[in-house]
């Protein structure tokens, strides 16, 4: 069964997201987070985005959903 490696998508959010020229603050403010702890979280593998925040991600840097998530099978 194919699983999402958790941690390979979050280096790859965090990539994406500094070769947009953005930064965690940038992220935060979109999602209107109070503080950034749950894109660290992101970053770290810890949790990943739910769908509705994937979809949201890939529309804010442009790219598929499948760009973002890194599916080992």
């Amino acid at each position: 069964m194919p699983t999402v490696d958790m941690i390979a998508t979050g280096r790859n959010i965090k990539d994406i997201m500094k070769g947009k020229g953005m930064t965690a603050k940038d992220i935060q403010a979109v999602f209107g987070f109070n503080t950034p702890q749950a894109i660290f979280k992101w970053f770290r593998g810890d949790t990943i985005p739910t769908v509705d925040n994937l979809v949201i991600l890939a529309n804010i840097f442009d790219v598929k959903m499948d760009d973002i998530v890194v599916v080992n099978k």
